[in-house]
This record gives structure tokens, sequence and C-alpha cells, in this order.
């Protein structure tokens, strides 16, 4: 074999793993890239359907920075730099980082529950002022504008949407879709039911919303009551959700070489695993029987 040959090989080799290398990691770019734009089109249409004017590429860079800060932490809990504590440490780490990077996710969607939860509550006390508003002799057009002068956050942001929408020509009956789309409310579908009834047959409109008023209001009283019946299943819950958690933060405290090597031993890991998943199992089996629809 020859000089050529000898150097030949290698080079080749070298190119073609330079060339498999280059072709991975765009295609993992543009695979990245489609994400990020899938991902900042959903969370910025969840944060404009909440009136909350924040870029979504700043949601996208802070569940990024979640990520690794949790993945970093998850990584230097139960990780190393040598051995298999360094794959257990990258294991934990990716399993810390993706829940990391599903928090701000999460956060926008419990505030996106109690946003809804205070529109409920101000459509009853809405409801009782449009109906007496009907009964002065006001359109619906008027009566919806008095709520928003007059209502408060949330339901005069969405009610004022409505309004603008309907300015620029849009339908009404099109106008209260989008307004349905935008909140997502079964009382507010109510509403919407018994103005397009009402327009189409005619009807006390004043009375309709009335009763409806009145049933939404004994829905959450009963809601308020299931939940005040269910209160001690909840505390159940989350005693024996944390017991463990405690016990074990208990056990690090007390001896600490005992459960560091616990936690770096095969078994220890697989136990871990184990309590996880049976702790997330028992929530949403407690979350189930107490999660009762009205």
């Amino acid at each position: 074999m020859n000089d050529a040959s000898i150097w030949l090989i290698p080079m080749l080799f070298t190119l073609s793993l330079g060339g498999l290398t280059y072709f991975i990691l765009q295609s993992f770019r543009a695979a990245a890239q489609e994400y990020a734009e899938a991902y900042t089109e959903t969370t910025g249409r969840q944060m404009e359907d909440m009136f909350l004017f924040i870029p979504p590429r700043r949601i996208l860079e802070l569940a990024a920075a979640s990520a690794a800060v949790c993945g970093l932490l998850g990584f230097l809990a139960l990780g190393g730099l040598v051995g298999r504590t360094l794959m257990r440490g990258l294991i934990v780490g990716l399993i810390t980082g993706a829940i990391g990077w599903n928090i701000p996710r999460a956060t926008l969607a419990v505030m996106r529950r109690r946003r809804l939860q205070k529109f409920n509550f101000q459509l009853v006390d809405s409801l009782i002022n449009m109906s007496n508003a009907l009964k002065a002799g006001f359109s619906i057009q008027q009566a919806v504008e008095m709520v928003v002068r007059e209502g408060q956050s949330p339901i005069s942001q969405e009610f004022g949407a409505f309004l603008h929408q309907t300015r620029v020509g849009m339908r009404m009956e099109e106008a209260f879709e989008s307004l349905l789309a935008r909140v997502g409310s079964d009382d507010l579908s109510l509403m919407v039911a018994s103005i397009e009834i009402a327009r189409q047959t005619g009807g006390n409109l004043t009375e309709v919303f009335e009763k409806i008023a009145h049933t939404i209001r004994e829905r959450m009283r009963i809601e308020l009551r299931i939940r005040t019946l269910t209160a001690q299943g909840r505390l159940q819950g989350i005693v024996v959700g944390t017991m463990p958690l405690l016990l074990g933060l208990a056990m690090f405290m007390l001896d600490k070489r005992m459960m560091t090597t616990f936690l770096q031993s095969g078994f220890g890991l697989g136990v871990l695993v184990a309590v996880a998943i049976l702790e997330l199992l028992g929530a949403l089996v407690i979350r189930k029987i107490i999660n009762i629809d009205v």
C-alpha cells in the first residue's frame, strides 16, 4: 500500500463523517426552528386571548432558561462527571429539563383557567345589568357598551373586543363566534345562543338573561358546595403525595452518605423512578375522583 492510499482512506472517512454530521445538524436546526415557530405562534395566540402583550419569543427564551436550570439542577443532584454517574446525571437532567421546559406553558394554562373563572363570575352580574338595560329600551349593542364602561377586566376587555369587531364591519353573529372561540366559556355560549334565538324568533330576552344568570349562579353554588365536600380528599392527596418527598429529604439530612450511596445505585434510581410513577398515577386518580362536572 503506497503513501497516497494511507492518507486517502482517513480523509474519505473524515469527509464522510463530517458530511453526515453536517446533515444531522442541519436537520436538527430545521426541526428546532419549525418547533420554535409553532411554539411561539401557539403561545402568542394564547397570550393575545388573555390580552397579554408580551413577545412570544420571550416565552420561548424563558422556557429554554427554565429547562437549562432544571436540567442542571437534576444533573448536579443525582449525577457526576465519570462513569455510570455521568449517564445517570444526563438521564435525570433530560427529565428535569423537559419538566422545566413546560413550566411557562403550565403557568399560562393556570392563568387562562383563573381568567375564565373570573369571567364567569362577572358574567352573572353583567347579564343582570344587560337585562335591566334592555328593559329600559336599550339595544343589545348598547347593553354591551354599558357592560364595557361599567365592568372590570376580563369581561370589559372581551366585550370591548366584540364591540370593536362589530364597528369595523363584522357581522354580530361572527363577532359572537369570535368571542366564544377566544373565551371558551360554556356560560357565555348560553348567552350567545339565547341572543341568536331571540334575534331569529323573537322573545323576551330580559327574562332569558335573568334565567341564565340564575342558572349560572346556582351552578356556581353547587360547584362551591362540591369543592367544600371534597376538600378533605384534596388535602389527603396533597399529604400523601408530599410525604415520600419529605421523608426522603429528612433521611437525606439525617444520613447523607447512606442516601447518596442509595441514589447512586441502579436499584435506588429504579426505586426513585417507580415512586415518581406511582405518585403521578395516584395524583391522577385522586383528581379524577374529586373532579365532578356540574
